[in-house]
């Protein structure tokens, strides 16, 4: 046990890097499943880059625990016998590069990373920089782990106070906010830098630990106090639920990692406890990082199609998957209704059939953004005011699809009315996106319109408009079941039916005769 624990090579340490590979693995699925299998385009802005963020964070924290806990310690024994190698300087210029191309190696040599590791440790040099506590035990695993992960999760939580309690956008943009946020991390890594207070061994202080800790607990009680002032709304996703659960999971975990981190560098003497510290150390940072990770809050349309939710694929608009009525694809039962070319466009894109027309025509001309827009407003419209969450859920979407600067289908309005948008105190307002649709359908009534009109596209939808109104008329007639030559009245009214009775009768009477 004694060996086990200086040199390393336990079977709980290889247990612990395994649960370790395997939980960056299902993080790491679980965040490109739905770009890989679903197609989803990729958003811009926070939406997208908080849930990287987080990522990269979890796997900071899983290579710093493993580095500085499993790694760093055990090579110190190493490290004298290591220098009286003539080739130590040549290999260990060798073996420095290795290492950094293993740092940013893909997933695929993720497990080969960590298993050689520890011999790239023991044979580099023991003042190189790779080999640091402070980079390792303080910098990746504080700011840039720990501290990392749980301010991008209270960036996603204050996200959700501004956009369902205050009703508006956040007042600090999300690039700005978190780092602010993350401002005591990088002042607590300066101050333990510049005092030195960790061991040759990479173990700090007792006096230490309990600032550290307390630090933790910090940001803990912070989310909590954001998740308990929008606990109230009742969110359509799982915004709500994947915070709580967050929070239990943390709570939980930051309670036994204290444990085992208290453990670890006070008594680090004592082999069995250092043995199962760093044990518990590893695995519990790989079950927080898989059940901290959330995109609900970010996005929670592309929260529908995760690996959670196989059933709920058919929720391709933010407008199906709010439940609002008559959204989606055309239904069979869809009214005919004839064009006249003449009427007013913003009359003529009411009707869905002939908007999905235009739509098509549009996107060929890679235009459409502006009849998408149309159509998620029109669908905003069909929404009741007084149903505040779903309009918020709306909204946001419409404005971060098409509102924010470089979004993915940005739509051509002027500075004026995208600032109105974006400064908005009220997110449900009726009119909020009023002179922005003026000023959308004017650009299609002087660029697409009139193309529109002679294009196959018009065409093909005159001729399948005049189709299905010729199958309906056919239909209405019928409907009766009438001909002339043979009448469907059934029963005793019917003199045909009554005749055929009277003849079959006397047949089957003349049979029973003879």
């Amino acid at each position: 046990m004694v060996t086990c624990a200086v040199k390393g090579g336990c079977p709980s340490d290889y247990i612990a890097i395994a649960l370790s590979i395997l939980s960056i693995t299902v993080l790491l699925l679980w965040s490109i499943f739905p770009f890989l299998v679903h197609k989803v385009p990729r958003t811009k802005g926070s939406g997208f880059w908080l849930p990287v963020i987080q990522v990269v964070a979890s796997f900071n924290l899983l290579l710093s625990i493993v580095v500085n806990k499993f790694f760093m310690s055990m090579s110190f024994i190493f490290c004298d016998n290591l220098k009286k190698n003539p080739n130590f300087s040549s290999c260990s210029v060798l073996l420095q590069y290795q290492l950094s191309i293993a740092l940013f190696s893909s997933l695929v040599i993720l497990y080969l990373f960590f298993m050689q590791m520890s011999n790239n440790f023991l044979k580099m040099g023991k003042r190189h920089w790779l080999r640091s506590c402070y980079l390792w035990g303080v910098w990746v695993e504080g700011p840039l782990g720990f501290g990392l992960l749980l301010s991008c999760r209270i960036t996603q939580a204050s996200q959700l106070y501004f956009i369902f309690v205050k009703r508006r956008l956040p007042l600090i943009r999300s690039y700005i906010f978190l780092p602010l946020i993350l401002l005591p991390w990088i002042a607590a890594g300066g101050v333990i830098h510049s005092m030195k207070p960790l061991s040759s061994r990479c173990h700090m202080k007792a006096q230490w630990t309990i600032p550290v800790v307390c630090l933790h607990s910090l940001y803990i009680a912070i989310l909590v106090g954001v998740t308990a002032a929008v606990h109230h709304i009742e969110f359509r996703f799982d915004e709500l639920k994947d915070l709580w659960r967050g929070i239990l999971v943390s709570v939980v975990s930051i309670a036994v990692w204290v444990t085992a981190y208290i453990l670890n560098e006070i008594y680090d003497n004592i082999s069995w406890i250092e043995v199962a510290s760093r044990f518990l150390l590893l695995v519990v940072a790989s079950i927080l990082v898989v059940a901290f990770f959330s995109i609900s809050s970010s996005q929670p349309l592309l929260s529908q199609i995760s690996l959670r939710r196989r059933e709920s694929r058919e929720f391709r608009t933010m407008s199906q998957a709010l439940g609002i009525p008559d959204s989606g694809v055309l239904a069979e039962s869809e009214p005919i209704s004839r064009i006249d070319p003449n009427e007013p466009l913003d009359k003529l894109l009411l009707n869905k059939r002939f908007r999905q027309s235009f739509m098509a025509f549009a996107d060929s001309c890679l235009a459409g953004e502006s009849v998408h827009f149309f159509d998620e407003v029109y669908e905003l419209s069909k929404i009741p005011e007084d149903d505040c969450v779903k309009r918020i859920y709306m909204a946001r979407h419409i404005i971060e699809k098409y509102i924010v600067a470089g979004a993915a289908m940005e739509v051509n309005i002027s500075h004026r009315s995208r600032q109105e948008i974006l400064s908005t105190s009220n997110l449900t307002r009726p009119d909020l996106f009023h002179n922005a649709l003026n000023e959308i359908i004017q650009l299609m009534r002087t660029n697409l319109a009139r193309d529109y009109w002679s294009s196959m596209f018009f065409l093909k939808f005159q001729e399948d408009s005049n189709v299905r109104s010729n199958e309906y008329e056919l239909e209405q007639i019928t409907g009766w079941n009438f001909s002339p030559r043979l009448s469907s009245v059934h029963g005793t009214d019917d003199p045909f039916h009554q005749d055929h009775l009277l003849k079959s009768s006397g047949c089957s009477n003349d049979t029973t005769n003879l």
